[in-house]
C-alpha cells in the first residue's frame, strides 16, 4: 500500500510582508499554520512531504517538518528535499546555504535535473505533484501574479489533488478537495 504523501509549495520571502524578517508576527503565524495543516496530515496518515529546496516557505517547511519528527508523536516524518539541480543555491547568503545543508543532510535529497535553467524549476515542481496526494500551498490566488507557485497550484488542480490554501498576508487555511 503506498503511503499518502504531500508536496509543499510557496512564494520566496520577497513576496511576503515581512520579507526576510522571520521573527515578525506575520512570518510566525505563517509558521504555525504550517505546523498546524502537516500535523492535520499526519494524523490523517500523511507520513512523507516533499518540499522544494527554495528560500522561503520551502525552507521554512523542511525546517518544521524536521523538529516535528523529533518529537515521538511524528517520528514516522519522511521528508524528501527536490531540488532543482546541483549548485542551484550557489548566490545564496551563507546563513541560506548553511540552513540548506542541515535540510539536505536530514531528508532524503531528490535532484530533477542536471542542467541549470530555468525548466529545471518547472520539472522540480511537476515532480513533487507528481508524487504527492496532497499539496500544502502557501498561496494567495491572485492570479495576475505569474509565479512557480502559482504554475504548481494549477498544476496540482489539474491532477485533482486535495489542495491546502494558506494566505500569505492573513493566514487563512482554505481548502480544495481534488
Amino acid at each position: 500500500m503506498k503511503i499518502p504523501s504531500c508536496a509543499v509549495t510557496g512564494h520566496r520571502p520577497t513576496r511576503f510582508k515581512f520579507k526576510y524578517k522571520e521573527d515578525t508576527a506575520g512570518c510566525k503565524r505563517l509558521k504555525k499554520r504550517l505546523h498546524d495543516q502537516f500535523a492535520l496530515l499526519y494524523q490523517k496518515g500523511v507520513h512523507c512531504f516533499l518540499v522544494g529546496g527554495a528560500l522561503g516557505v520551502d525552507m521554512w517547511a523542511a525546517e518544521i517538518l524536521l523538529r516535528m519528527k523529533e518529537q515521538p508523536e511524528y517520528e514516522e516524518v519522511e521528508l524528501i528535499t527536490v531540488l532543482p539541480f546541483e549548485g542551484y543555491d550557489a548566490k545564496w547568503d551563507e546563513r541560506s546555504r548553511s540552513r540548506m545543508q542541515f535540510i539536505r543532510r536530514h531528508s532524503q535529497v531528490v535532484i530533477v535535473d542536471s542542467v541549470q535553467g530555468s525548466e529545471s524549476y518547472l520539472k522540480r515542481n511537476r515532480y513533487m505533484v507528481d508524487h504527492a496526494d496532497y499539496l500544502v500551498a502557501v498561496f494567495d490566488n491572485e492570479h495576475s501574479i505569474r509565479s512557480g507557485t502559482q504554475m504548481t497550484v494549477n498544476y496540482a488542480r489539474k491532477r485533482k489533488l486535495s489542495i491546502i490554501l494558506i494566505h500569505p498576508d492573513s493566514g487563512k487555511v482554505t481548502e480544495e478537495h481534488g
